[in-house]
Order: structure tokens, then sequence, then C-alpha cells
């Protein structure tokens, strides 16, 4: 699992049947070390509502279709869980309820 915050979304009105009813967002990943963002916007399967501006786990590659919604579908990104807090040696580095979207 990797953290990655959402940015934005993805609509496609012609698309493979498998994916049809399935919410696509783009994410960026997350510097641990820093919580910023760093690298490459993807976009990823929304598993479990998550919305713009949140820090959200995600898992790649053939993880990404373990889900009930995911399962059998053409899938190599899906977001698999909404952040609430990263505590890091002692230290709380990110808090939901305190930070800015």
């Amino acid at each position: 699992m990797q953290l990655a915050r959402v940015i934005g979304s993805v609509v496609s009105t012609r698309k493979s049947e498998r994916l049809k009813g399935l919410k696509l967002l783009v994410a960026v990943p997350i510097d641990m070390d820093t919580m910023q963002e760093k690298g490459a916007p993807f976009v990823t399967v929304d598993t479990v509502g998550a919305g713009e501006g949140e820090i959200i786990m995600w898992a790649g590659g053939s993880s990404s279709r373990q889900t009930d919604l995911t399962t059998g579908k053409p899938v190599d990104s899906a977001i698999i869980g909404i952040v609430d807090f990263v505590d890091i040696a002692g230290q709380r580095v990110y808090d939901k309820g305190r930070s800015e979207k």
C-alpha cells in the first residue's frame, strides 16, 4: 500500500463494459517524510468513496483487483482506504481533521 492525495477525477463515457459504474479519480503520490505531493499523477479506481483533497491508501498491480468492486476488472490501481491520521516515530505528521484541503 502507498499514500496519495486525490487531486481530480476522470470521466469516460466510452470504456470497457467491465469498468462501467466505477468512479475514476486522479491522485498524486505522497512523500511519507514530508507529506507533500511527489511524482506523476495517476488514475485510480475508487472503492471507498474518496473525494478531492483527501489522503488515500492505494494498491497497485494484482493487489488492486482484490476488492469487491475490482475483482476481475481491468484495473491496476485501486483506492482501498481514506487516511484519518498518520503517526511516524511518535509524531503525528498528518491529521485529516486538522488539514486544509
